[in-house]
C-alpha cells in the first residue's frame, strides 16, 4: 500500500473547542501534518471538560489527536510575529492554514498574504457577520429543540453543528487546497456555523415543509414518517427498532409474528403498511400490537430472532457499558489502539474511520503535551538554530514542553 492519502500536507491550526480542532484532527488522522499553535498557557479549551483528577482535559486530548504542539507568547508582538512566520513559511505543501479565531489583526488575511500570497485560510465563524455563536445558541433558531421529546425545550447533548462544521472546515481546506494546485492562488474561505444549520435544515426539508405550511409535530420516541420506536424487553433492556424501508417492515413483521392482525388493522383504516407514510400515521397503534411481543421475551432471545430475520434495531446502553462490553469499540474493531496519552494514561483510542483500500490507515496516536513541538517547527519551518531557540525560551517567547 502507498503512504497516507495526505502525506505531505502542512496546517497550521489555531482554534479551540469542537469544530475546528475536529476539522484539524480529521486531517491529521488521513496523514497530514497539523500544527497547533497555542498560548503558553494553554488554549481556551485546554482545561475543557470531562477532565482528569489532576484536571487534564479529555476533551482536549481527544480533538487533538496526531497533532504537532508549538506553544508561544501571543500576548507579545514577538510571539505574534512568530506566528505569522509560522502560517506563511515556505513550501509546496504549506501555507495551508485554519482557525475559529477572528480573522483580523495579526491574523487578517491581506496581512498574511502580504507574507504569502498563495495562502489559504479557512475561518470558522459563528453567524456570518462574524458575530460570536457556539451549538448551544445556534441549535434554539433552528427550532429542533421544540421538536425533541414530548413538551418543553430538549437541548440535545450531542453538538452537531460543530460537528458538521469541523468536517466541512476540512472539505473547504482540500478543496481550496487543490484550486491552489489547479490555479496557483490562494483564497480565505469562511464558513459560519449558524449557516451549516441553516443549509441542514434546507437539505432536510426542513424549510420546505415550513413553506407549506406545515409545523411538524412533536414524535417522541418515534421515528419520524416511518415506523420506528423503542421498546421494553421482559428483562429491563431498552432496544429501539426501525422499520424505514419495505424490507425493514416485512422483517420487523415476521419476527413478531404479528403479520395478519397488522393486515387486518390495515384494512380497518383504509391504509397500506407498504408505504412508509401510513405506517407513522398508524405508529401508535402499531405500536401496541408489538409491545406484548417485546413484553413477552428476555433480551437475547429478541436478539437472535432480530438477527437472524434482518431486522433494523440497536440497544440502548451507558457509555460505561458501551466501552466495557461492546466489540464496536473495543481492539475487535481495527480502528481502535490502545495508546499512552501523556498526564492521562492509556486510552481506548481512535483513528480515522476512512478505510483507504490504496493508502494506509494512520495509526491512531495522542495528542501532544502543550509545546511538545516548539523548538521541531522553528527549526523545521523557520530554520532556527538550538541557540537561537534558546534565546527564545530565555526571553519567554516559547516554553519548555508541558510548561
Amino acid at each position: 500500500m502507498s503512504a497516507s492519502v495526505l502525506a505531505g500536507m502542512d496546517v497550521v491550526e489555531l482554534s479551540a473547542f469542537v469544530a475546528a480542532p475536529l476539522g484539524g484532527m480529521t486531517l491529521a488522522q488521513l496523514g497530514a501534518r497539523v500544527w497547533r499553535i497555542d498560548d503558553l498557557r494553554g488554549g481556551l479549551d485546554y482545561r475543557r471538560w470531562p477532565v482528569t483528577d489532576n484536571n487534564v482535559s479529555l476533551f482536549w486530548a481527544g480533538l487533538n489527536k496526531g497533532k504537532f504542539s508549538a506553544a508561544l507568547d501571543l500576548s507579545r508582538e514577538e510571539g505574534r510575529e512568530l506566528a505569522q512566520a509560522l502560517i506563511t513559511a515556505p513550501g509546496e505543501d504549506a501555507g495551508l492554514m485554519a482557525t475559529n479565531f477572528p480573522a483580523r489583526g495579526w491574523l487578517d488575511y491581506e496581512a498574511l498574504k502580504k507574507r504569502r500570497a498563495d495562502l489559504v485560510q479557512v475561518v470558522l465563524m459563528g453567524d456570518r457577520h462574524g458575530g460570536s455563536a457556539v451549538d448551544y445558541t445556534v441549535n434554539p433558531a433552528t427550532g429542533l429543540p421544540l421538536l425533541t421529546g414530548e413538551s418543553g425545550v430538549v437541548n440535545h447533548l450531542l453538538p452537531a453543528w460543530d460537528l458538521i462544521s469541523g468536517q466541512m472546515l476540512a472539505t473547504a481546506l482540500l478543496a481550496a487546497e487543490r484550486h491552489r494546485r489547479r490555479c496557483g492562488r490562494g483564497q480565505q474561505v469562511r464558513l459560519a456555523l449558524e449557516d451549516v444549520a441553516m443549509a441542514t435544515l434546507g437539505h432536510l426539508g426542513f424549510i420546505a415543509e415550513a413553506q407549506q405550511g406545515v409545523e411538524r409535530e412533536r414524535s417522541g420516541n418515534y421515528l419520524y414518517g416511518a415506523f420506528g420506536r423503542d421498546f421494553l424487553s421482559r428483562d429491563g433492556e431498552r432496544l429501539m427498532v426501525v422499520a424505514l424501508t419495505a424490507k425493514q417492515w416485512r422483517a420487523l413483521c415476521d419476527a413478531t409474528g404479528c403479520g395478519d392482525r397488522i393486515e387486518g388493522l390495515a384494512r380497518q383504516q383504509g391504509l397500506d403498511f407498504r408505504q412508509e407514510g401510513d405506517r407513522y400515521r398508524a405508529r401508535e397503534v402499531l405500536a401496541a400490537l408489538f409491545e406484548p411481543w417485546f413484553a413477552e421475551r428476555d433480551f437475547e432471545q429478541i436478539r437472535a430472532c432480530f438477527d437472524e430475520r434482518g431486522v433494523c434495531w440497536g440497544r440502548y446502553q451507558s457509555v460505561a457499558g458501551l466501552v466495557a462490553s461492546d466489540p464496536a469499540c473495543s481492539l475487535a474493531n481495527p480502528m481502535f489502539e490502545q495508546v499512552w496519552q501523556p498526564g492521562i494514561g492509556s486510552l481506548l483510542t481512535p483513528a480515522s474511520p476512512l478505510n483507504f483500500s490504496d493508502c494506509e490507515r494512520v495509526p491512531a496516536t495522542a495528542a501532544p503535551r502543550l509545546g511538545e513541538h516548539t523548538e521541531r517547527m522553528l527549526s523545521e519551518r523557520l530554520g532556527v538554530t538550538s541557540a537561537e531557540y534558546g534565546r527564545l525560551l530565555q526571553r519567554g517567547l516559547v516554553a519548555a514542553p508541558g510548561e
